[in-house]
């Protein structure tokens, strides 16, 4: 490397010479834009750029299409409920019927002992329970209420694909829109939003 050649840029300037566009060393040049902040950083930008977006006034969309969802689970409970206390009742009345005694298909009906058909119908009424206090805590509720929602509709989707699988479909495409719905974005600034 020689200071010589004029190509250099790290050789020593030329007698008289100056590049065209270089300062010299440490002196700005006259009618140059300074940049701001020092040692090449760029300056802060100011405070309120770094609450990121404004809180939701009211719900959005998706968040209050899953809370109507969690209604409709509710209902879809209830209805559930009503029909595993008539099956309960129906097997109860059924097992002193004589008539009956021979049919195989009743025999393993029968099978299921009326109290566990109860047991089933006392699950969906809980299980509806949780979704209508889940539903109305969608106003009121932080982050940890999101969260529970969540797993509620994923363990609901389990549910609704392995024992129900015919009706259980509408519970499982329910629950899949419920945790995407308050799993999202919008739900997750719904739910941390601030309260004054």
């Amino acid at each position: 490397m020689s200071f010589g050649d004029p190509n250099n840029p790290y050789g020593a300037p030329q007698q008289g010479q100056q590049q065209p566009g270089a300062p010299g060393y440490g002196y700005p040049q006259q009618g140059q834009p300074q940049q701001p902040g020092g040692y090449g950083y760029p300056a802060a930008p100011p405070v309120q750029q770094y609450g990121g977006p404004p809180a939701p006034t009211s719900m959005p969309g998706s968040v209050s299409a899953a809370r109507v969802m969690l209604w409709v689970i509710v209902g879809l409970q209830l209805i559930g409920v009503a029909l595993f206390a008539v099956g309960a009742a129906s097997v109860n009345a059924a097992k002193s019927d004589e008539t009956l005694q021979n049919n195989v298909n009743f025999q393993q009906l029968a099978d299921y002992s009326a109290g566990m058909i109860w047991a089933m119908a006392v699950f969906a009424l809980a299980w509806g329970v949780f979704a209508a206090v889940l539903a109305l805590k969608f106003n009121s509720g932080r982050n940890g209420m999101r969260i529970t929602i969540m797993v509620f509709a994923i363990i609901t989707a389990v549910l609704g694909i392995y024992p129900f699988v015919l009706v259980g479909l509408v519970y499982t495409v329910l629950a899949v829109l419920i945790a995407v719905f308050v799993g999202n974005s919008n739900g997750s600034a719904w739910f941390n939003r601030p309260r004054y």
